[in-house]
């Protein structure tokens, strides 16, 4: 199935190929790594798992509203424009909105897939590769759920937008390969994060919570692969390395928090674009959201030592500086362990579904039905 038939844009106009710099690192060293990468390896292990399998994929969905997520999550809830909207054209607006967050989650996994595998060949030590091949299997899984979703229960999809192009490619041609870890492992899928758990936490739809549940759990670990590498690596930075890297903390997340505007759905709706703009930037979900996409990565942030007067100062106009006192491995452990909740609940589900039907069938026998 082509998935440029679903596009609501021309896909060719961010259909790219970008020239990476890239030095491989072979190390013969097999001993001695670091415990705690090591242990992270382990999980990422023991944690794979099959899409075709641990996703109930006969749920039904909603068509009109197919996350089943609430009106008030639209920008554009509750203002004239969106009083003047028929039922039909409410529904199209979900579906698109929807659709266009879970194209740019698609999108990101696929970056992800490429930088993870930039990662096994360019970061020195050898329990690194480990645990990084491990991720290039998440992030292979990610992009087949995502599209997955996009093409049997949505049909319809839209290109990656600017802000997130433009910052994959910053990520993907430094040759650095810290430089790889800051902008997928802490800044792109720690801003991640913080987008899956909104939907997983207030979508209706069992699906759609599922499956935002089990990718936070792989997502979870990824984060803490990126700090656990540079928390041991950047003390060893002088000061100029470390300012460099400030500075791009600072840009990407000025980059990431204003990519929200959803200005692609407005203008393939036929809506009006300014108006549409003009509500994003006064929707007080909106502003809570855009903080709360930074949950996870401002304490991590905080944790690597990027934490600067730039940075600080920084974080303090967005109003996310409070952020860095959070405890990120809780928060991680916490996005694993809801994961896990939810295969809880579906094996009770599977276990009385059975159980209930039996007992239907024995009143329906007993009163003659």
């Amino acid at each position: 199935m082509s998935t440029t038939r679903i596009y609501r844009l021309p896909v060719e106009q961010t259909q790219w190929k970008i020239d990476g710099q890239t030095t491989t690192a072979f190390t013969w060293e097999y001993d001695d790594g670091s415990e705690e990468l090591l242990r992270l390896y382990a999980k990422g292990k023991s944690q794979q798992w099959d899409a075709a399998s641990r996703i109930d994929w006969s749920v039904e969905i909603d068509p009109d509203n197919p996350m089943g997520t609430p009106d008030q999550a639209i920008a554009i809830y509750g203002t004239a424009l969106w009083n003047r909207l028929g039922d039909p054209d409410r529904a199209d607006v979900r579906r698109n909105l929807q659709a266009h967050t879970l194209s740019q989650f698609l999108h990101g996994e696929q970056g992800a897939l490429m930088a993870t595998a930039k990662i096994v060949q360019t970061v020195p030590s050898y329990e690194a590769k480990f645990y990084a091949a491990t991720q290039v299997m998440d992030e292979a899984r990610h992009v087949e759920t995502y599209a997955r979703l996009l093409h049997e229960k949505l049909e319809l999809a839209y290109p990656i937008t600017a802000p997130l192009a433009k910052l994959l490619e910053q990520t993907l041609t430094d040759r650095r390969w810290d430089m790889t870890y800051l902008g997928m492992q802490i800044l792109i899928e720690g801003l991640a994060l913080a987008a899956f758990q909104r939907i997983r936490d207030t979508s209706s739809s069992p699906l759609f919570g599922a499956v935002n549940a089990y990718v936070m759990q792989d997502e979870a670990r990824h984060v803490a692969f990126g700090r656990l590498a540079l928390r041991d690596y950047y003390p060893q930075l002088t000061d100029a390395e470390r300012d460099e890297r400030e500075e791009f903390v600072v840009e990407a997340c000025y980059l990431m928090r204003d990519r929200f505007d959803q200005r692609e759905v407005w203008e393939n709706l036929g809506l009006p674009v300014a108006e549409c703009l003009a509500a994003v930037e006064q929707s007080d979900h909106m502003k809570q959201f855009r903080r709360r996409l930074f949950t996870r990565i401002v304490p991590t942030v905080k944790d690597i030592g990027l934490w600067g007067p730039r940075v600080r100062r920084a974080y303090d106009e967005m109003g996310v500086l409070a952020f860095g006192d959070l405890d990120s491995g809780t928060l991680l452990a916490n996005d694993e362990r809801v994961a896990e909740e939810f295969d809880a609940r579906r094996f009770v589900e599977q276990q009385l579904a059975p159980a209930a039907d039996r007992a239907r069938e024995e009143r329906a026998a007993y009163r003659g039905d």
